[in-house]
């Protein structure tokens, strides 16, 4: 009676509340299924397909916005390049006064010096036109003599020449202008025609 009373009211040691804890955790643990199983697989194949999409939107918006850039960088450059095309233009016909008034008054027609001088301050001040426009890279075009080439004159009227090839610049009313490689103003030629035909190398340029 006294044993029994004793095993009753025995306190438990630390061994048997492990004992106990391990039982009853595993007792209460939860068995993994495989439907269970199938949806966690389900839901990595969903989060690796979303997370490929989002890599795609993202390189996409990056190669975007690398051309957005390339773009603004294109025309800031053709800006700065053609910054001068409207203030060109203005002077073209400066210089062609300058030139007219050249050609109104050969220099070998001069006798008195101070013409002479006039003529030669002149020819300076064109010169010097000249070198400006070449500095901001404006080209007078003076074709005569070339392939005609639609790119760069204008024709005005044809002119019956059998000395010179079919399509030749026999005669430049006024020179044209480019800026860069962008056409400010067309030369106003007369070209050829009734001549021996140009060959086929210079057929290919006009």
């Amino acid at each position: 009676m006294h044993d029994t009373t004793r095993e009753q009211g025995k306190i438990p040691t630390p061994e048997d509340v492990a004992n106990n804890n391990s039982i009853d955790s595993l007792a209460g643990a939860p068995i993994e299924t495989e439907a269970e199983a199938g949806s966690a697989d389900n839901r990595l194949t969903a989060l690796e397909a979303e997370l490929a999409e989002q890599k795609d939107r993202l390189l996409r918006a990056l190669a975007e916005t690398e051309n957005v850039r390339r773009r603004a960088q294109r025309e800031r450059e053709d800006s700065a390049r053609y910054a001068v095309t409207g203030f060109a233009k203005d002077l073209l016909s400066a210089a062609d006064n300058l030139r007219r008034a050249l050609e109104s008054l050969p220099e070998a027609d001069v006798k008195d010096e101070r013409t002479r001088s006039l003529l030669a301050g002149v020819a300076a001040t064109e010169r010097e036109l000249l070198s400006v426009f070449e500095r901001h890279g404006i080209r007078r075009i003076d074709p005569k003599g070339e392939p005609f080439d639609h790119n760069f004159h204008q024709a005005i009227f044809e002119a019956k020449r059998e000395d010179q090839p079919t399509g030749t610049v026999v005669e430049v009313l006024q020179p044209g202008y480019v800026l860069h490689d962008r056409l400010l103003r067309p030369a106003m030629v007369g070209v050829a025609k009734g001549g021996p035909r140009p060959s086929a190398a210079t057929s290919e340029n006009w």
